[in-house]
C-alpha cells in the first residue's frame, strides 16, 4: 500500500482464501460442544449471474461435477434464483458429512474462480440448528475472506444475542468478520 492510499484511507482488498471454508468442521464441533448446534447437511453458494454462453457451461459443469458423485446418492445439486437476481447452488449431504459438503462448496468456489468469475461469487454458507431447530449459518464471505453468524427469527428478525455468542465461540477455529456492518441478513436463502 503506498503512502497516497494511506493518506485517502483507500485500503487493498482482501485476496479470497477459500481454503478457509476447509475450517468449517473444526468450527462445527465446537459450536456443537459449546451450543448444541448441528450441521443440517446443508450448504449454499451465491453469486452474481451472467448472461451468456461461457457461464452456463461453467455453471452445468459444477452442476454435473457434483451430481456425478457417487456418494450424494441421487441428490441433485439444486439450482435457483431470489429476489434480487442472485443465483444460488444448493447442495445436500448427510449431517454428519459435514466435510463432504464443505469439499462441494469449495469445488463450486475454486470453479468459477479459475473460470474467471471470481467476481461474480459473493458468498458460501453451512446451516445448522440446534435441539429446537432455530436455523443458524456460518457464512463466507467471498471478497473478504472471513465468516459470520447468521441467527434469523420468523419475520425477518435476527437473534443478534445468537450471533454474537456464535462469535465468540467459533472465533479461534474461524477467520470471523469484525465488521459487524458487514454481517449481511440472507433472507430465504437456500437450505436455511
Amino acid at each position: 500500500m503506498g503512502f497516497l492510499d494511506v493518506l485517502f484511507g483507500r485500503t487493498k482488498p482482501v485476496k479470497p482464501d477459500l481454503d478457509q471454508l476447509f475450517g468449517l468442521p473444526s468450527a462445527a464441533i465446537t459450536l456443537q460442544a459449546a451450543s448444541g448446534f448441528t450441521s443440517t447437511g446443508a450448504g449454499s453458494v451465491c453469486f452474481a449471474a451472467i448472461e451468456g454462453g461461457a457461464f452456463a457451461q461453467v455453471q452445468q459443469d459444477v452442476g454435473a461435477l457434483l451430481d456425478a458423485d457417487s456418494e450424494r446418492a441421487g441428490v441433485p445439486v439444486e439450482f435457483s434464483r431470489d429476489s434480487y437476481g442472485y443465483s444460488w447452488l444448493l447442495s445436500r449431504r448427510g449431517p454428519g458429512d459435514l466435510p463432504a459438503l464443505v469439499s462441494d462448496l469449495h469445488a463450486v468456489n475454486t470453479a468459477l474462480q479459475d473460470s474467471g468469475f471470481g467476481p461474480q461469487l459473493l458468498c458460501s454458507l453451512v446451516t445448522f440448528h440446534d435441539a429446537e431447530l432455530r436455523p443458524l449459518a456460518l457464512v463466507y464471505l467471498y471478497k473478504r475472506g472471513t465468516f459470520y453468524p447468521f441467527a434469523p427469527l420468523p419475520g425477518q428478525k435476527r437473534d443478534n444475542p445468537l450471533e454474537l455468542q456464535v462469535k465468540a465461540t467459533v472465533k479461534d477455529d474461524l477467520r470471523v468478520e469484525e465488521d459487524l456492518t458487514r454481517w449481511f441478513p440472507l433472507w430465504g436463502a437456500p437450505g436455511l
